[in-house]
Formats: structure tokens, C-alpha cells, sequence
């Protein structure tokens, strides 16, 4: 049984599914490295507008799989090291992909799939849902997921859940920031449609240029260097053929021919 699933729809949407219920969606190696080559393998495809992440299940993901984590506490520190990496490269590799990623969260979400979430654009969460940074109380630290989770909650909220470990609500965590919004299940499929509605209603290039964007003026002080760059960046789509075509169907209140695709 496959325990990671990939699907690209004719509307451009890709999605990728964690089909491992019978463990929580904990992952392993062998799902990690499934998961690396769904996200590598969306990200190239000029076809897909979109990714949507969920699980099948009752819950999102319980993060690491036991069994991989009794393996791992048997091997050598270069071992550990080299394992680190390639769940590293598999977070790195979803919060690069260009498209718009949105994730969608049922049950518990636990250690590592807080990385999985914080590396997504946009998250949506059931009402039951719960969430913790559970490492401590095993006596490890969340250190893969850090980067993407401190970035998405903040220092101080970071500082709390590392050290506490302790489980908090969807509405919580979306007052942290790690959750976009929270609705009961039906809601929540309408939003998550809506959503991708939006998205596919837009420019597939603008989209990809304003994801980029964000991380360009994110990373940058705000110098004169950053506002020649802004003013390039919005030059070059100006004259794209799809600036061109949504300046054209704009301004002749018309549909943009990308709804045609």
C-alpha cells in the first residue's frame, strides 16, 4: 500500500495525501523520502497551480513513527546526522515549492507535523483539531522543524511549546499563527474550496511571482537596493504576456484567457 498518494487534477490542483491511518500518519523514512520527491516532482510541474496537503484518517499525523525513532536511537551520531538531513531536505523542499500550498488538518498534529504545517502557505484546521511540540517529553527538541514553526508563531510562542510540550486547540494555534482558520468538517471542505477557486482564478505566473516575492522581501532590509528590485519585478510582469493579457481583459471587463486552460 502506497502511504503517500499524488494526485494532479485537470484543474491544475495536486494533491498529496499521507494514507497512513493505521499509524496516525506517523512518517518514516520511507514515507520522508516519498514525501520529498511528491513535493520535488510539484514543484516542477508547470501544470500544477496549487498543492493541497491532507491525510486520511482520523488524525493529520502523530509526527515521527515509533518504530523509526527506536531505529534511530541506535545509530551513531554521523547516522543521526545524515537522517536529520534528509527530513530537513524534505521540509526545505515543501516551503520552496512555487505554487500556492495549502494544508488540511483533522484530529491530532503532533512534533513533526507542526513542520509540515508551518511549511505550508495556508492552513486550514478542524475545530477538533489539537496540536503540540511533544519532542521534550522524549527527551529530543523540535530541531528539523524550527526554522519553519518559530517563523510561523513567533520567538516567545516557540519558547513556551518547546519547553512545555503541551497539547493546544485549533483556535489557539491559530491565534499563534500556525493555523489560518478553523472550521467544524463541513466548513471546512467549502473553505478549502473556495480557496482553491481563488487561486486558480488567478494568473498561474502572477501567483508564482507573489509567493517569490514575499520570501524576496522578507529575507532583505528595506533599502534602496530592495526598492529598485520591487520596481524591476513589477516592470518585467507588466510586460509579460500575462500582465499583458490581465492589464488587456481588465481594462476590456472581460475574463483573462487563463480561465480558458
Amino acid at each position: 500500500m502506497n502511504k503517500v498518494l499524488v494526485e494532479v487534477e485537470q484543474s491544475g490542483v495536486a494533491r498529496v495525501i499521507l494514507n497512513n491511518p493505521e499509524k496516525h500518519n506517523a512518517f518514516n523514512d520511507e514515507i520522508i523520502h516519498d514525501l520529498t520527491n511528491a513535493f520535488v516532482g510539484i514543484a516542477s510541474n508547470p501544470d500544477v497551480r496549487l498543492m493541497i496537503l491532507s491525510s486520511i484518517g482520523k488524525n493529520f499525523s502523530a509526527g515521527a513513527d515509533l518504530g523509526w525513532m527506536k531505529k534511530m536511537a541506535a545509530y551513531s551520531y554521523e547516522e543521526n546526522l545524515h537522517d536529520a538531513k534528509v527530513l530537513s531536505e524534505m521540509f526545505k523542499t515543501l516551503y520552496q515549492v512555487p505554487q500556492p500550498t495549502i494544508v488540511k488538518i483533522q484530529g491530532a498534529a503532533m512534533g513533526g507535523a507542526l513542520g509540515l504545517i508551518s511549511c505550508c502557505d495556508i492552513a486550514l484546521a478542524e475545530t477538533d483539531s489539537s496540536f503540540a511540540l511533544s519532542e521534550v517529553k522524549i527527551g529530543l527538541i523540535p530541531a528539523t522543524i524550527s526554522p519553519y514553526v518559530v517563523s510561523a508563531i513567533g520567538p516567545r510562542a516557540a519558547r513556551r511549546y518547546f519547553a512545555t510540550g503541551e497539547r493546544f486547540s485549533a483556535h489557539k494555534a491559530q491565534k499563534l499563527g500556525l493555523v489560518s482558520e478553523v472550521f467544524d468538517i463541513e466548513g471546512l471542505d467549502v473553505r478549502l474550496h473556495n480557496i482553491v477557486t481563488s487561486v486558480l482564478a488567478n494568473s498561474p505566473l502572477a501567483t508564482i511571482k507573489a509567493k517569490a516575492l514575499v520570501s524576496l522581501v522578507a529575507s532583505r532590509a528595506l533599502d534602496q537596493d530592495l526598492i529598485e528590485k520591487t520596481c524591476e519585478l513589477i516592470a518585467d510582469i507588466r510586460v509579460s504576456d500575462q500582465g499583458q493579457e490581465g492589464l488587456s481583459a481588465f481594462l476590456e471587463k472581460r475574463k483573462p484567457n487563463w480561465h480558458e486552460q
